[in-house]
């Protein structure tokens, strides 16, 4: 997993913050976020870490507006990188599921609930009032071209069809910006009713979307108890309404509640939360998976459009979230005789306390070593070993995934995995995210779809067997119109 020379927990280079210069078979890579992403300008909060933005070089063209779908509004991710974390990618092949992994290293214990929101609150927010000039416009760093550019895993057909799907559907660096400053423009208006830090969570800052991607935000109050989400979300309701460029809001009264609104220049549609401090938590947990390896990516928007394609990847109609899929898709990656990725819970539990103070959660995983795999699968191997690991060799009645221990583990008999069909581990909660299948009918939908692509992909080896690729980079342009 590692290479001789280069101890766990230590950089495999001695250069500084960034190694020295490519050689044969080793891929570099920075991770550069967005400017003022989850930050803004409020006296008093002069402590707190922000993100290292540079400028655009001065021959940058200006981005063009975002343009959000009409039709698809799934959620989806968005594609930039972090600044602090450097990759490189030492390659060997394998694509064979371990069988059974058993030695881990325990993460801390989550906090119970009270003991996340005051670790969030109880000095984030003192002498908090809202900055009368936020900057609108941040500064979005480019995304850095990789020399690579994946072409030693996309030697085959499969592999550069799935390449071609990324490179049209994945979200643009002038997706992000726009988002990020209907964020900022947000938060300002929200600063006059509440002292609150807005988030870009879910999707658009975990690594993995497409420019048909809509938005999750996340609301960050001072509360000493959990707040009441209905009727904060009914007094920004109400505020939203007063605003010249929001339209359609709508309280949502679900598990987690929400208020889904649009942009009015964009139509972008915005679902927006009240503390939901593990959705920030788990975003930025996948964003350092999407960045871990070239190939994560990828691999994981091209199952995310086959899965919809064959209508598995939707949850309010008794299938797989996106966050599930996504978490399955990390377990298998985990999983592989030479792993593509490891437990980031496991080996940098400091990094993804669950106890962490919240402000600090988007700098923490900067502090993560590189991780360098040995796997060179291709990106066409991969998908095919991820088909037949859940068509035949992993045991829905008896295993739950787990993501944070880089596993499956026996199911036990408590009520969080006793007769659920799917059992997909929460990696800060623990419960089971895979809960909205709860139909044998819906379950054999999926365990079908997974074994029937299989079959065919094996013997096709062709994405278009399985998922028309023209037809859905078509429908992801005319969604962008």
């Amino acid at each position: 997993m590692f290479p001789r020379g280069a101890p766990r927990g230590r950089s495999a280079h001695s250069h500084g913050p960034y190694p020295p210069a490519p050689v044969t078979r080793y891929y570099d890579y920075n991770i550069q976020r967005p400017a003022a992403a989850n930050s803004f300008n409020v006296p008093g909060l002069e402590r707190l870490p922000t993100y290292e933005w540079k400028p655009p070089p001065p021959t940058s063209q200006v981005a063009p507006l975002y343009t959000a779908p009409q039709s698809n509004r799934r959620k989806r991710q968005f594609e930039e990188y972090s600044p602090h974390v450097v990759k490189r990618q030492r390659l060997d092949s394998s694509t064979h599921p371990k069988t059974g992994s058993t030695s881990v290293r325990a993460p801390p214990r989550p906090c119970r609930p009270d003991q996340v929101f005051a670790g969030s609150s109880q000095s984030s927010f003192s002498g908090f009032h809202p900055s009368p000039h936020p900057n609108p416009w941040p500064q979005v760093p480019p995304v850095p071209e990789n020399p690579i550019r994946l072409q030693n895993y996309t030697k085959d057909k499969l592999s550069t069809q799935m390449m071609e799907l990324f490179e049209a559907c994945q979200q643009q660096l002038s997706d992000l910006t726009w988002k990020e400053m209907c964020r900022a423009r947000l938060q300002q208006d929200i600063q006059r009713v509440y002292a609150a830090r807005l988030y870009l969570t879910g999707s658009s800052m975990s690594g993995f979307g497409c420019r048909s991607s809509d938005a999750d935000l996340c609301l960050v109050l001072q509360v000493q108890k959990r707040p009441d989400a209905i009727n904060m979300l009914s007094v920004l309701q109400r505020l939203f309404k007063t605003l010249p460029y929001v339209e359609r809001t709508q309280l949502i009264r679900a598990k987690v509640p929400i208020l889904r609104f649009k942009e009015k220049d964009s139509n972008l549609e915005f679902d927006l939360n009240i503390n939901n401090l593990t959705g920030i938590r788990n975003t930025f947990l996948l964003r350092s998976y999407a960045y871990a390896d070239l190939r994560i990516k990828p691999l994981i928007l091209v199952i995310k459009k086959w899965a919809r394609h064959h209508q598995i990847n939707d949850a309010s109609k008794g299938t797989l979230s996106s966050y599930t899929l996504v978490l399955m898709i990390l377990h298998y990656l985990q999983t592989l005789n030479e792993p593509v990725l490891p437990s980031l819970q496991r080996d940098h539990p400091e990094c993804f306390n669950p106890c962490m103070d919240i402000d600090m959660v988007p700098e923490a995983p900067k502090h993560i070593p590189p991780f360098i795999s040995r796997n060179q699968s291709s990106l066409g191997d991969l998908l095919l070993g991820f088909l037949k690991y859940y068509a035949t060799n992993f045991r829905w009645d008896r295993h739950v995934i787990s993501v944070r221990e880089a596993r499956a583990f026996p199911k036990n008999n408590s009520k969080e995995w006793r007769n659920k069909y799917i059992c997909v581990e929460e990696p800060f909660e623990r419960n089971n995210v895979a809960r909205a299948v709860h139909e044998k009918i819906k379950f054999d939908t999926i365990k079908d779809q997974f074994a029937e692509s299989f079959r065919i992909l094996r013997e096709r080896k062709d994405l278009d067997s399985i998922l028309p690729v023209s037809f859905v980079i078509n429908r992801e342009s005319a969604g962008r119109r």
